[in-house]
């Protein structure tokens, strides 16, 4: 009777709080090359010739390289990627044929199929922004970006229930009751709950709603320095998009949509934006990385390579794994097809031919992403041995 009562009040946390957030990019949990979870139908992963991997002797390999080599240092320790990920590292001066030849004896690759068998599916970009930003509030600095609150609890239900997999609440006390943490329009609103637990204050409102979107970004400080912010936790609200509520109220077209033109319309209309942003009640909390970081962390705990590094749903795409994508430049249809390492995820990166395209920092690399939603294919390498044996 108290394992019902303890389901029935589970149930209605989750109900509350809607919550399958984003997992937070430092923590290094154990990579697995397992076949990942299959839902009725076609398998998510078919094993495939190497000449069914369309556009593969296009790529230079050897530019994703040093990528892979950042998925070792998280993966080495695992059996079945310790041959490759040792002999990869002698690799530092070898020609790209030779690397391709690396790749192709060591793994076997698998095109990743949607549940009806289609191969058909959706690569979207993201970066990493520049904000001007100060450690002091002023009226040129109004806005604040949090740190982890203090008075956010996570529930990890996994060891109690595995049948939940990786569902973890967000809440906060109240009384003697776990209510649902704080949404966007509450932390935003009159009543503040979150003064005092200031990381940051930014110039531009706009643009910190697009640095909780991104999860990494740089503060230009008012004295000169630039120090790196990365995702440190999250409300536990869903994730909701502005841009399909813009297109639903008939303020842009499916054609139109960019992040881009979504800054501009929220801009040209300074009386609806705070309502507008609110329409995402997700809310992201950061942490400051140390000086000496270049680029920030990904899920899989090592930094991000530009145009290498690929968000992608880990219940269906091994983190670490190495992937080649098949797609077209953002808003062209001009080929794109390059070698890429699972290395994040993403809050909106749900299923199994579904991506998030890493770009790289600053203004030009935010033009891309901004401006990508693109058809893709993908086609997962898993190691050799492991892939025999599973």
């Amino acid at each position: 009777m108290k394992k019902l009562s303890l389901l029935i009040i589970v149930g209605v946390l989750l109900i509350s709080a809607c919550a399958r957030p984003p997992e937070p990019p430092p923590v290094v949990e154990k990579p697995v090359v397992a076949k990942p979870v299959t839902e009725e139908g076609v398998p998510t992963l078919q094993p495939v010739a190497w000449q069914e991997v369309s556009g593969w002797q296009k790529d230079n390999p050897s530019l994703a390289l040093g990528a892979f080599l950042k998925s070792c240092s998280a993966l080495r320790w695992r059996p079945q990627w310790q041959s490759s990920c040792q002999e990869a590292a002698a690799l530092e001066h070898a020609s790209k044929a030779e690397v391709r030849t690396f790749f192709e004896r060591n793994f076997v690759p698998h095109q990743v199929s949607q549940s009806n068998g289609s191969n058909d599916g959706l690569l979207t970009g993201y970066y990493v922004p520049d904000l001007k930003g100060s450690r002091t509030a002023s009226a040129d600095y109004p806005y604040p970006l949090y740190h982890r609150p203090d008075d956010l609890l996570v529930i990890d239900l996994s060891d109690l229930y595995p049948d939940l997999g990786n569902y973890r609440l967000r809440g906060r006390v109240e009384g003697n009751r776990v209510v649902p943490y704080w949404g966007r329009s509450d932390i935003d609103g009159q009543s503040q709950p979150l003064v005092g637990q200031e990381l940051f204050w930014v110039a531009d409102a706009v643009e910190l709603f697009f640095l909780h979107i991104q999860g990494s970004g740089r503060i230009m400080l008012d004295n000169g320095e630039r120090v790196m912010v990365n995702y440190a936790d999250q409300n536990g609200h869903p994730y909701r998009s502005i841009g399909k509520y813009l297109i639903d109220r008939g303020a842009m077209s499916r054609d139109q949509m960019s992040m881009q033109n979504i800054r501009a319309w929220v801009r040209d209309n300074p009386s609806e934006s705070g309502m507008v942003l609110n329409q995402n009640p997700s809310y992201v909390f950061f942490r400051e990385l140390d000086g000496a970081v270049q680029s920030p962390p990904g899920a899989l705990g090592v930094p991000l390579t530009p145009g290498r590094s690929l968000a992608v749903d880990r219940r269906y795409i091994p983190l670490g794994a190495p992937v080649f994508v098949e797609t077209t430049w953002p808003n062209s249809e001009q080929p794109l097809q390059r070698l890429m390492m699972a290395q994040d995820t993403g809050g909106a990166i749900k299923g199994r031919i579904r991506g998030d395209f890493f770009w790289g920092m600053g203004d030009q690399a935010g033009e891309q992403a901004g401006r990508m939603k693109q058809p893709a294919k993908f086609w997962v390498f898993l190691p050799r041995v492991a892939s025999t044996t599973n």
